[in-house]
């Protein structure tokens, strides 16, 4: 289920503050040294860094 457009506006990166783009179920930073990808669980986005997926 998508997040609502509104929400994705007002998100950023809690390691570097980038805005955040949903992509296959995560919400993905874009920031180019960062990009981190967090997960969404039952449409709730975990914005923990411990939680987040290094980039590969």
């Amino acid at each position: 289920m998508p997040l609502e457009a509104g929400l994705l506006e007002i998100l950023a990166c809690p390691a570097c503050h980038a805005p955040l783009r949903e992509e296959d179920g995560e919400l993905v930073c874009q920031g180019t040294e960062c990009g981190l990808a967090y997960p969404v669980r039952d449409g709730i986005p975990v914005l923990l860094v411990d939680e987040a997926r290094r980039p590969a």
